[in-house]
């Protein structure tokens, strides 16, 4: 058994190696971006789900210009710039959009996730590996790093002085509350499904009368061990990590297993139920994003790619009664 893990740890840390660098970064314009997701969203239903041109009311929660000062941008006369997006949305390519069936390499590499993510929790009660777990932020997952950064600092819209954390929490709540009565589907996007967690629970806890019927995290760091840390830190009249209250029906977690970004793709031992006995599922996916180009490059991250794999664009369907 221990030859099994030994070798399923060598397959797992030489599949990442050459991968963990990559980070959350800055984001094109928020009109831009809520298309794109738009059309990622109908390309899923209608390759996926056969229901062309599907109608549904959608918003964009959007961060990324709290924190840069300029967007992305799309002028091919400046591909050199820093700026220069090369990873805009584009269609899948034919045949390029499958169910991933789950192996028995991903029962055992999530089992040996889990060994470890459970060893480096206790090590870090005994011993306290705050500055660790900072310094892992840092490395890499800047923007989670200045997300958690009790001194630094933005400004709100309205122009009020804040930590980045509260800032970036306080837009996200109130697109939530302004959405009171209808039925919600939050879907998460990388550092956004940690912002979305914390603001979900602070909304059950402040006693809002407000339900999400379903929590979606795609490309999630939630089981990234420096990531739970903190939410545990964090919540000390409550140490448990669990569903938020106020989620009614399911949270479901999509991850790509090459995903850097969700480092564990299993949430499901990480996180109880809630009260209603609502417990996160994890669901491996295959993100087919690929950037244009005869040689372009696989990003297994990229929330475009997700949006559109079979099982989120079917879980989409039933919730929009499709």
């Amino acid at each position: 058994m221990g030859h099994i893990i030994d070798k399923v740890m060598s397959l797992f840390f030489e599949r990442y190696k050459k991968r963990m660098l990559i980070q959350v970064a800055n984001k094109p314009k928020k009109e831009i971006i809520t298309g794109w997701w738009k059309r990622s969203i109908k390309e899923g239903l209608e390759k996926n789900c056969r229901r062309k041109n599907a109608v549904f009311a959608f918003r964009m929660v959007h961060w990324a210009d709290f924190l840069y000062a300029y967007p992305v941008h799309r002028k091919y006369r400046y591909t050199f710039d820093d700026l220069y997006n090369n990873e805009p949305y584009i269609p899948a390519r034919k045949g390029a959009l499958k169910t991933y069936n789950d192996s028995w390499k991903d029962a055992m590499l999530s089992s040996a996730l889990g060994f470890i993510g459970s060893g480096i929790d206790k090590i870090r009660k005994r011993i306290g590996m705050d500055k660790l777990s900072d310094w892992l932020l840092e490395k890499k997952l800047k923007d989670l790093a200045f997300y958690y950064d009790e001194k630094r600092f933005i400004y709100s819209r309205e122009g009020k002085k804040g930590r980045t954390k509260d800032i970036l929490r306080n837009e996200l709540k109130k697109e939530i509350l302004a959405e009171k009565g209808n039925q919600l589907m939050l879907i998460a996007h990388s550092m956004g499904t940690i912002i979305a967690y914390d603001v979900l629970r602070d909304i059950g806890r402040s006693g809002e009368n407000l339900k999400v019927s379903h929590f979606v995290t795609i490309g999630s760091p939630l089981g990234f061990s420096p990531v739970k840390g903190k939410i545990i830190d964090e919540r000390k009249y409550d140490r448990r990590v669990r569903t938020p209250s106020i989620v009614m029906k399911s949270w479901v977690n999509y991850a790509d297993r090459l995903d850097p970004v969700a480092i564990d793709v299993t949430l499901r031992d990480e996180y109880k139920a809630n009260d209603r006995g609502v417990r996160v599922r994890d669901d491996l996916v295959a993100n087919d994003y690929q950037s244009s180009g005869r040689n372009g490059k696989r990003n297994h991250h990229k929330s475009y790619g997700y949006l559109r794999t079979p099982e989120l664009s079917e879980h989409i369907k039933k919730f929009l009664g499709l």
